[in-house]
């Protein structure tokens, strides 16, 4: 019989793929309103939903909805918040700008960004291996951009930001957590989001079709049941188990925007995307089970 431990891992992979499958309709649905409509507009209408499902869970844990908010600071909480909403921004108008598959293949760079940002947020000590391998990973993604063969357009940056202020809301949350539970953080996250952008969002709002309107509602959904799928994954199983599966997401995307969207996979995309998403495994690799300062 297979110990416990192991059924859990199994089922937490599981959880883990089934979101990144959700997580890549999510996109492809972004990527069909935001050709349509106002960018803020869609992520504003996104984060309501979200902000009432946060608000929900909220409400049915202990404590309620004053022990989800509590919080010693505040001001990183809703730091983190917003700089996760304009990341999500960014992400979408590049889905319109390079299409799915360009996008992916730049954003799958975040997590080395992450290895490589943790020494001046976090503090910590990131060795010579792991050092290497962001080098690498960086090298897959000028591969990705070909900016020396003169075709090179300054939008292709655009995914690399959005990268880079999602790895930068990974470290703050990493941080953040030293003091304060998942339910917090979660729930700043959902409410923080949804006023900054209904502040911004308000101001671009357009008239939507009905049939608009059911895609926006898969939005909605998909994105909620993806936050949950994840939720119930790592209650599963341990992040380092589960994280390497989070790349099937690249491959996810590509199929969807391939398939529906008509675009291509070229080969310094594939080629790029797959030295970048070797490099993060790697990285994940020497991070499991090793003190920091010995990779």
């Amino acid at each position: 019989m297979m110990p416990a431990s192991a059924n859990n891992t199994r089922a937490g992979i599981a959880l883990m793929i089934a979101a990144t499958a959700v997580f890549a309709l999510q996109d492809g649905v972004s990527r069909h309103l935001a050709g349509a409509y106002n960018v803020l507009m869609v992520v504003m209408v996104r984060y309501w939903f979200f902000a009432a499902f946060v608000i929900f869970l909220a409400a049915r844990n202990s404590g309620g909805l004053r022990a989800a908010a509590a919080t010693s600071q505040p001001l990183l909480q809703a730091l983190r918040g917003a700089l996760l909403a304009a990341e999500i921004c960014i992400t979408v108008i590049s889905f319109v700008l390079l299409g799915l598959v360009e996008t992916h293949a730049i954003f799958v760079i975040y997590p080395l960004l992450v290895a490589a940002l943790s020494g001046p947020v976090l503090g910590e000590t990131v060795g010579w291996r792991r050092w290497a391998a962001i080098g690498i990973g960086f090298v897959g993604i000028l591969i990705v951009l070909q900016p020396g063969r003169g075709v090179f357009s300054p939008v292709a940056l655009v995914p690399l930001v959005g990268a880079f202020g999602f790895a930068l809301y990974g470290l703050l949350t990493r941080y953040v957590a030293r003091r304060d539970s998942t339910a917090t953080s979660f729930f700043w996250t959902g409410t923080v989001g949804a006023v900054v952008m209904t502040a911004v969002g308000i101001w671009f709002w357009q008239p939507m079709s009905t049939p608009d309107w059911g895609w926006m509602a898969l939005l909605c959904v998909s994105g909620a049941f993806g936050h949950w799928l994840l939720i119930r994954c790592y209650e599963m199983a341990e992040a380092s188990a589960v994280q390497p599966f989070a790349y099937l997401q690249l491959v996810f995307v590509s199929i969807l925007g391939i398939l529906v969207f008509g675009e291509t996979l070229r080969a310094n995309v594939v080629i790029g995307a797959t030295v970048v998403v070797a490099a993060g495994l790697f990285t994940l690799w020497r991070a499991r089970g090793q003190p920091l300062d010995a990779s």
